[in-house]
């Protein structure tokens, strides 16, 4: 019986050392420029060289603020979609094992005993009597000895579809952190444009009642006063409108972190909520090759190349074997001894001579990769262009927001000199109107400028590949 047992140690390791069909993965090349686009909108981008890389710098180091970093961490134990990619990534790695063990022999065993007790009038001895039967039986059901790779090759693709599930949770992630940061800034820039609102309406209802008690007395005609009521009318509807649009922010961010959040955590205006780091682009658009979307497209491709070795190895002989160990014992003890046992060894071979789905099946597996190389491709292009748009918006946002910023000084003062014309009867209150009209607009149009630096900042973070890793799991990024 040893003998065949070591038959048996020696097809595992044949099964276990054989080769595959799979053809030789190479990488294909990126198709977009090595460096960053240059030009009039990237001139003003900060070089930051000094500053650290995204996928280098967890997400509790590049958001500085306290409430936002524990608003992002709720979201991270309760948001459904993470909680969703984790449970297909156990999936995934389930069905790895499940493929991965077809490489071992399944045994099985069984085993039975029979007493039996025989009367002396039935007994041909003539003398009553008792027999006792143990019997086992090991067993190899249909093994496949993989001598052609082809196992391995599924097991290949397995492990890169679990690798790709992985990515998709990090992808995940990262679009979770950075989704979970623009909804608290805008939320915050909402709510300052409902300061900014109800400070507005104040302003107007206190020129309105002026207006009102000098109309009362005859000195300003009834146009001004309509428009004055007119200017009140618009604050209290702008008013209205920012209610409306903090609360649904809010219902927004409820919905991503999965539970209402705590109202002391949540913020009062945009000017409150401290920036996030700056961070380096890099010097290379490589970088782009550690994005977990580019390394779940490359896992893919991958899997697809090791599907090329599965369709390869069915045209070669598929050779199984079924053994098994039969015995029968009076004595449980002296079950398996030497000799009480017989091997029955079954080689099966499964040669094609000839399928045309055979080579159907092997043309398709060449086609579906040349079509995941097209899509691993494509994810890198549009990684480059989202990089490239958020770095061109980086250039030039600091010039609006100090042109912005100068605007807002310049209407504050025309809008003062215009009430003070008015008041002492040089000029129309019309004057007054479009001051104030532009006044409020241009406050608008600056908490906007403000809301869009800090969500192309956390934009740059993100499609850098930043968000999936705490500062503690820097170390643990893969290569490319």
């Amino acid at each position: 019986m040893n003998r065949y047992l070591c038959i048996l140690l020696v097809g595992i390791s044949l099964s276990q050392a054989g080769c595959t069909m799979a053809p030789k993965y190479s990488r294909p090349a990126a198709p977009v420029p090595a460096g960053w686009p240059s030009g009039e909108a990237y001139k003003d981008a900060p070089a930051a060289t000094d500053a650290p890389e995204a996928q280098n710098l967890g997400w509790k180091e590049f958001f500085a603020d306290g409430k936002l970093q524990q608003v992002i961490g709720t979201a991270l134990t309760n948001n459904r979609d993470l909680r969703l990619a984790a449970l297909n990534v156990e999936l995934a790695r389930a069905l790895y094992g499940i493929q991965r063990a077809e490489l071992l022999p399944a045994v099985n065993a069984v085993g039975g005993g029979l007493r039996k007790r025989v009367p002396a009038d039935l007994s041909s001895s003539g003398t009553r009597s008792i027999t006792e039967q143990y019997s086992a039986d090991l067993g190899i059901a249909s093994w496949e000895i993989d001598f052609f790779g082809r196992l391995r090759s599924l097991k290949d693709r397995a492990l890169e579809e679990y690798l790709a599930t992985e990515q998709v949770q990090r992808s995940t992630q990262i679009l979770l952190v950075a989704s979970v940061a623009n909804a608290y800034l805008t939320l915050a820039a909402d709510r300052e444009n409902l300061a900014l609102a109800e400070s507005t309406l104040a302003t107007q209802q206190g020129s309105y009642d002026l207006i009102k008690r000098r109309h009362a007395l005859g000195l300003v005609t009834d146009l001004d006063l309509y428009r004055a009521q007119a200017q009140v009318d618009t604050a209290r509807g702008n008013l209205a409108r920012y209610q409306q649009l903090a609360a649904q922010d809010e219902n927004a961010l409820n919905l991503l972190l999965g539970t209402p959040a705590r109202s002391e955590l949540l913020p009062r205006e945009l000017s409150g909520v401290i920036p996030p780091k700056e961070i380096s682009s890099g010097l290379s658009s490589e970088v782009l090759l550690r994005r977990p979307d580019v390394l779940q497209a490359e896992s893919l491709l991958r899997s697809a190349n090791a599907n090329i070795g599965v369709a390869r190895a069915t045209f070669f002989p598929r050779i199984s074997l079924t053994a098994a160990l039969g015995t029968a014992s009076k004595d449980l003890s002296n079950l398996f001894n030497r000799g009480q046992g017989t091997w029955n060894f079954t080689p099966q071979i499964a040669m094609p001579i000839f399928d045309a789905r055979i080579w159907s099946a092997h043309k398709a597996a060449k086609v579906q990769r040349e079509m995941v190389v097209a899509q691993y491709e494509k994810t890198i292009q549009s990684a480059f262009k989202e990089v490239a748009d958020t770095l061109a918006a980086r250039g030039t946002v600091g010039q609006q927001l100090s042109a912005q910023q100068s605007l807002v000084t310049a209407l504050a003062e025309t809008y003062r000199l215009s009430t003070s014309r008015y008041n002492k009867g040089i000029d129309s209150y019309l004057s007054v109107l479009d001051a104030q009209r532009s006044l409020y607009a241009a406050q608008q149009g600056l908490v906007s400028l403000r809301l869009a630096k800090l969500a192309n900042d956390v934009r740059l973070y993100a499609v850098l590949g930043g968000g999936w890793q705490t500062q503690h799991e820097q170390s643990s990024i893969p290569t490319p």
